[in-house]
């Protein structure tokens, strides 16, 4: 058992201990006074909830999940966010029974109190076993080397002609999820996908049973990466990787789900994985990112320290083999805070997605993102260029600089809040390497700003820029974009983030040339919402297409298919709705977001639903459509 897991568990076990003496106490002193109003339930939470949560929860331009979305899960889930998970630095003053009250009011249920959430349905026979005839179907996250997501039509299945006849043929729900944001991999005739609720789920392609599970120590909101192997090889022994949200890198056995290693990325207590390792050649590149930038909404929290880097394991074994940071220095004390709180810095530039490998020029390309506190560093808003052997920074193309933001610019104590207040326009999506229309190869990638680039991969130059959205704090170009016939398209979100616009938003799908970035078509997105709470239209997760269509899923919950050449709409699907999942619970989709793009393979159509951060629709699906 984990240290995490271990305080987790007894964290818990008190808090089950606690939950019904305070409520006990509660009940009591309401009969001492029968001129009393009687107390409500958790009326505790809710009073810790307003002085310590409500704030940035309930703000629309912080990154939080609302409470509504928050009401979806079991109090042992949000119990276990506050102590060991991802809101364990924003809870940090509270004490375990405060902490079991804000559980048990967002949850409107005691500890306790539930019924055993369903285990997947388990396979049987044929099914549960691994098929060495089929290799990863993708090399990554990226779906090629170049990170394009496209898809061949051979592979995908897929086309104009029978794009029609999509229809469910599984769904399978996250325990205890408001989101469903890890990119599933694809071997062995299984789907290697990760849950919010801590766990790596291996379910037969087919049926949808579970041919095995592991437990993590935290959410697993990355995409999962598959070792290859030669089809038929029976002593091929390939790993599966992914990371979790306490910034824990895995590597376990493919076939059986054992630990073979189990890895800190970083020493920073807010460190966390956010984007997809990239494998290659024995070697897993990780990208180091960190939530300390909503920490700094917490008036006592010395902002901010943290400075992001790109990680070189081992692939077999997990061990460093280099580390290269994207600020040179260690932050330093730079002032105070009207509370007397330090100030720090510089700090931030995570890299919040998959690095692509070059192999010709042995390179590496990184997007980053914006400084959390003064001052500002050369690498924010940057595409980067290392050295694949050593790590060594060869060039850096700053395309925003002085961007400097974290999310106490958005809260009524803005003290930690850096000057010039943003605009926190990282770079959330990965860049690509893609082939133009004249031959020649450029360097693409998209900015929450709105902006598409093209850079020349030899020397950073950028060769053109092109707004295609208004941009903003949730994007602009948010998670992923991709390349295919000679043209980029780009998924646009500009979702209201609290913040005045200073333009009209632009939500929907653009194609540019690659070489010139010249329009070529667009789809505007539809409004649909109709009033649907968390409901907007645009595009905000990453994309897939192929020569002939595009894969794109909506904030809106839709999942719509296009023609790559023209835009025309060719299939729409409602995912915000009601499932039943393999195993017989219930669950439901909603917004579709981040980084899990929809993967098409042998003429299946595999997508996440739901996505209960950033003021969106919560959910908690992976979808199976087929056209057989």
């Amino acid at each position: 058992m984990s240290v995490e897991r271990g305080l987790a568990t007894r964290l818990l076990a008190v808090a089950k201990l606690l939950a019904p003496l305070l409520l006990m106490a509660s009940a009591g002193l309401a009969a001492q006074s029968s001129d009393s109003p009687p107390t409500p339930p958790f009326a505790a939470g809710a009073g810790i909830y307003r002085a310590h949560c409500a704030s940035c929860h309930e703000n629309p331009g912080s990154h939080a999940p609302a409470p509504g979305a928050l009401g979806m899960l079991a109090p042992e889930s949000i119990l276990r966010a506050l102590t060991t998970g991802p809101m364990m630095q924003q809870a940090s003053s509270l004490t375990p029974a405060q902490k079991a009250d804000v559980a048990q009011y967002l949850a409107k249920r005691a500890l306790g109190s539930g019924a055993a959430v369903a285990g997947p349905l388990m396979c049987r026979g044929k099914a549960a076993r691994f098929d060495r005839s089929k290799p990863p179907v993708f090399p990554g996250w990226g779906l090629d080397a170049g990170n394009t997501h496209a898809i061949s039509s051979q592979t995908a299945g897929i086309g104009r002609a029978n794009v029609s006849r999509l229809k469910l043929k599984w769904a399978f729900a996250f325990p205890n999820a408001i989101n469903a944001h890890s990119q599933p991999a694809l071997a062995g005739g299984a789907i290697y996908v990760g849950g919010n609720d801590g766990v790596l789920y291996v379910l037969d392609q087919e049926t949808g049973c579970a041919r095995w599970t592991y437990a993590a120590s935290a959410a697993v909101r990355t995409g999962v990466t598959v070792s290859p192997w030669r089809a038929g090889d029976t002593k091929a022994a390939p790993l599966v990787y992914f990371g979790d949200t306490l910034g824990n890198a895995y590597g376990l056995d493919a076939v059986t789900g054992k630990l073979r290693w189990k890895r800190s990325i970083d020493p920073h207590p807010t460190r966390t994985m956010t984007g997809t390792p990239a494998l290659h050649d024995g070697v897993l590149y990780v990208p180091v990112s960190s939530l300390e930038e909503p920490a700094a909404m917490v008036p006592t929290y010395a902002c901010c320290t943290f400075r992001g880097s790109l990680l070189a394991l081992d692939a077999m074994t997990g061990k460093e083999r280099w580390r290269s940071y994207l600020i040179d220095q260690p932050a330093k004390r730079i002032g105070t805070t009207g509370a007397g709180t330090a100030i720090m810095g510089p700090s931030g530039v995570s890299t919040w997605s998959t690095p692509v490998i070059d192999d010709a020029r042995r390179q590496i390309y990184l997007t980053t993102g914006d400084n959390y506190s003064q001052p500002a560093t050369e690498r924010s808003d940057a595409i980067v260029a290392l050295d694949r052997d050593s790590g060594r920074i060869k060039w850096v193309s700053q395309v925003e600089p002085d961007d400097m933001w974290n999310a106490a610019c958005m809260s009524k104590a803005p003290g930690s809040c850096p000057q010039g207040n943003g605009p926190d326009h990282d770079f959330g999506s990965a860049a690509i390497l893609a082939t133009g229309p004249d031959g020649k190869a450029y360097l693409l990638a998209g900015q929450k700003s709105g902006e598409a680039y093209a850079l020349d991969p030899d020397t950073g130059r950028v060769i053109w820029k092109r707004k295609v959205g208004r941009g903003g704090v949730f994007g602009g170009i948010h998670f992923g974009l991709a390349a295919a016939n000679g043209l980029v398209y780009l998924p646009v979100s500009d979702f209201p983030d609290g913040v005045a616009p200073d333009a009209d938003a632009r939500p929907g799908l653009y194609a540019l040339n690659i070489a010139t970035g010249a329009p070529v078509w667009s789809a505007p997105a539809p409004n649909v919402c109709g009033g649907r709470p968390f409901c907007q239209p645009g595009y905000s997760a990453a994309i897939t297409v192929t020569p002939e269509l595009v894969f794109a899923g909506s904030t809106d919950g839709h999942l719509r298919i296009f023609d790559a050449i023209d835009g025309k709409l060719l299939w729409d699907k409602d995912t915000n709705v009601a499932y039943t999942s393999v195993n017989g619970t219930a669950g439901h989709g909603g917004s579709i977001s981040a980084g899990a793009a929809p993967l098409a393979v042998g003429g299946q159509l595999i997508v996440n639903s739901g996505y209960g951060f950033l003021s969106k629709m919560p959910g908690n699906m992976l979808l199976v459509f087929d056209t057989r």
